[in-house]
């Protein structure tokens, strides 16, 4: 039998704060809006956040953010997250936990006006600052990231069970076409850093419609950054699309990657394997149709 969920709110937050940083104790917690999936954020006073891991899954990372996010940093051209301190379980919560500083900004998913070519190329920028930085020594694809800057292999067999499960509601010899491309297009080069995750929930931008923070750190590690390619699919379009690409020097093979690894979670999720956010499906409908159209105009 599972164990039971654990219970992430205010309360918990305020037992935790209270007994390992009593210097924060009277600040006022409340959830953070558009939290995440994978960790629970909230506003602890009106300049930290504390954010709990809400699954065993993800609590290897918060030891991973608070080693590297402070060595990342300073090579970096935009902002990114900064560890506070990190608190041990307690209370009933079995995992570590962080506290951060607050980083001000909407998320591109839901920012007004935002210029989403000049987006495109200022994060394209980030990526390649955040691949030139020293990697030796940095964590490897494995469990804690969910193998990101690893071999696509990993994800083959769980790949082909969903379009399987999809049926007449794909493509299926366009879809496996765009998979065994990814996996004849391997990675030979160097590990550089990659963060892992990047989604239009994790850029941060001001008001004037400009990037200025990259979030959510917990899915990098040193590997293949092709990965980092996702969002070429699942955020930008058209002219914007055009614009990472261009300002990214990624060879054909890197792209093929990209996007094998957009179409593996596109499909998970359609599909509604287990283990995928449940939401999406219609977006991921529409990522698998414009992976398709890539994949022939690459030839």
């Amino acid at each position: 039998m599972d164990a039971d969920p654990v219970i992430i709110d205010a309360s918990l937050v305020g037992r935790l704060v209270a007994a390992q940083f009593p210097q924060w104790a009277d600040l006022a917690i409340r959830p953070v809006e558009f939290g995440g999936w994978d960790n629970r954020t909230f506003h602890l006073g009106a300049r930290m956040t504390a954010r709990l891991p809400s699954a065993a899954p993800y609590a290897a990372q918060v030891e991973k953010e608070h080693q590297w996010l402070p060595r990342l940093a300073p090579s970096l051209p935009l902002a990114i997250p900064v560890s506070l301190a990190m608190g041990a379980p307690a209370e009933g919560y079995p995992w570590p936990w962080s506290i951060y500083r607050w980083l001000d900004g909407e998320t591109a998913s839901r920012a007004p006006g935002l210029d989403l070519g000049r987006c495109a190329t200022a994060l394209a920028q980030f990526l390649l600052a955040l691949q030139r930085i020293e990697a030796a020594g940095g964590p490897a694809a494995g469990a804690h990231n969910f193998h990101r800057g690893g071999p696509l292999t990993i994800y083959d067999t769980q790949t082909r069970r969903a379009i399987v499960t999809l049926g007449d509601r794909i493509d299926a010899d366009a879809v496996t076409a765009v998979w065994e491309a990814a996996l004849a297009a391997p990675w030979r080069g160097p590990p550089v850093w990659l963060h892992g995750d990047v989604a239009a929930g994790n850029l941060l931008v001001d008001a004037d419609g400009r990037l200025t923070a990259i979030i959510d750190f917990g899915c990098s590690g040193v590997g293949d950054p092709a990965c980092d390619l996702a969002i070429a699919w699942t955020f930008f379009e058209g002219e914007s699309r055009e614009a990472f690409r261009a300002a990214l020097p990624l060879d054909a093979a890197a792209w093929a990657r990209g996007r094998g690894w957009t179409l593996w979670k596109a499909l998970i999720v359609w599909a509604g394997l287990p283990g995928a956010n449940p939401l999406g499906v219609e977006a991921s409908r529409r990522i698998v149709d414009d992976l398709l159209a890539d994949h022939a105009r690459a030839g």
